[in-house]
């Protein structure tokens, strides 16, 4: 499972290991659980830093080919090497550069309902601190205005994240489809995997040509909502020793308390004081979000020759 090709970088070392296969769907669409049951399997290497190396209309990192290739590097050579980024599927120039450095790559995208992802990616958003408008309707009124081109303020870096772009399925399908044969492209649904963790797994274990070992079933990333937007920020900025006190404050709470009991803290203040289950969804909204979507969602079907309308329930948006 070695390779030696030639780059824009310069030429690889014969014993440089290249990843093998890609998990790049999108954030809220079970990446990162499918990630964690795909990492313990004996037969699979993956390093536990998600890159944006391919994604060139973001900031990259690692930065160099060969610092890329430091992460797998530790793979054993009987081993499966790949990576999870959910930039990937997304990124224009992300499926070009993974074929021309790996023409045999095994690609996997995981797909969900566009409005469910939409609303799951602005709680996300929220809690990462990206998005400062935790009003879902609110936030998607202020990126249309900025479609628009109306002069408003918006976070760094934050780009246009819930156009119809963002869910334009098909043609994320189509870049991937067109570098690499359909048999090295793996395309699962959200809602089969949430329906059956242990069979998705095996599915992706058999793609991989590695062992149908047995799995357990998780849930890495669930969708969580902020309780209070402020109290959010004066935890994180204690956490990360920003501003004049909070750096004294952290590092007199490290010189008193293990580590073990900070991180089981930190993570009980999160789950009981900081986030909660979200809120009912407003139907009108996510109604008018599948209508957006609803020509999307029937290319889908036909493209992939699955029944998406019936499933996602646009068979009755009337």
């Amino acid at each position: 499972m070695t390779a030696a090709t030639e780059t824009g970088t310069g030429a690889l070392e014969n014993t440089a290991r290249l990843p093998e296969f890609f998990i790049v769907g999108n954030p809220k669409s079970g990446t990162t659980a499918l990630y964690e049951m795909l990492m313990p399997h004996p037969q699979i290497y993956m390093p536990k830093l998600g890159t944006q190396f391919f994604a060139l209309e973001q900031v990259q990192y690692p930065n160099t080919l060969q610092e890329y290739l430091t992460l797998f590097a530790a793979a054993r050579p009987d081993q499966r090497v790949g990576e999870m980024s959910r930039g990937y599927f997304r990124s224009p120039a992300a499926a070009a550069g993974i074929a021309n450095l790996r023409p045999d790559a095994r690609i996997i995208a995981v797909l969900r309902e566009p409005a469910s992802f939409l609303r799951s990616l602005h709680m996300e958003l929220v809690q990462d601190r990206v998005e400062t408008e935790t009003d879902f309707a609110k936030a998607i009124a202020r990126e249309e205005q900025a479609r628009a081109g109306r002069e408003i303020e918006q976070a760094p870096g934050q780009g246009l994240m819930y156009s119809p772009q963002r869910v334009g399925y098909v043609e994320q399908l189509r870049r991937y489809h067109a570098v690499f044969p359909r048999e090295q492209v793996l395309v699962l649904i959200y809602d089969d995997f949430r329906a059956d963790n242990e069979g998705t797994v095996r599915k992706v274990l058999n793609f991989l040509e590695v062992d149908d070992a047995q799995v357990q079933a998780t849930d890495a990333n669930p969708t969580v909502r902020v309780r209070s937007p402020r109290l959010h920020e004066l935890v994180h900025s204690v956490t990360m020793g920003r501003g004049p006190v909070t750096g004294a404050v952290k590092r007199t709470i490290k010189a008193v308390t293990p580590k073990q009991l900070r991180d089981e803290s930190l993570g009980a203040l999160r789950r009981g004081v900081l986030y909660t289950d979200p809120e009912p969804p407003d139907e009108q909204l996510m109604l008018e979000l599948r209508r957006r979507s609803k020509d999307e969602v029937h290319a889908l079907s036909e493209y992939l020759g699955r029944d998406l309308v019936t499933l996602w329930g646009y068979d009755s948006l009337g």
